[in-house]
């Protein structure tokens, strides 16, 4: 850790809804960290945040809409060059895959838990983020392959 104090900086990035969910069951986990959680939709997720920690609102944006895209990844990269994250942690969707990308250019370690929501297969985000992933995880049993992604249990 660069960062000058011994708490690892992590950066714990979702987008809305069910993914948001499941990242705030892995707060606990999390604690003892410096951490700064990142989030689409609703400025009242600030709420669900531990005390002290940062929280930043970014763009939605889909594979549909690339303006929004673009707009998403300005706000990552101003985020991860302000934060400077030892981790990189997502739940999933696009600023979750775009914030690991872009952590993983500055040596961040990364961590990818697909949605739970994806029972049959790994979601496009999942699938593209595996090359950047340090951990590739999945939270059904039946996806797990012994190259990943690997299964050690749900959030849910």
């Amino acid at each position: 850790m660069d960062n000058g104090s011994k708490r690892p900086r992590i950066l714990a990035v979702a987008s809305g809804g069910g993914h948001w969910m499941q990242l705030m069951r892995l707060r606990d986990a999390l604690r003892g960290g410096d951490m700064a959680f990142v989030a689409t939709h609703f400025s009242d997720y600030r709420q669900s945040i531990p005390p002290g920690a940062r929280f930043y609102l970014v763009t939605d944006a889909n594979k549909k809409d690339w303006l929004r895209g673009i707009l998403l990844i300005c706000e990552l990269v101003r985020i991860i060059l302000r934060e400077r994250p030892d981790v990189v942690i997502s739940t999933g969707a696009a600023p979750g895959y775009f914030a690991l990308r872009l952590g993983k250019l500055l040596g961040a370690r990364t961590i990818w838990i697909d949605s739970i929501a994806n029972v049959g297969r790994m979601s496009l985000s999942g699938r593209l983020v595996r090359r950047y992933a340090d951990l590739w995880l999945t939270q059904w049993e039946h996806l797990a392959r012994p190259d990943g992604p690997h299964y050690i249990g749900a959030v849910l």
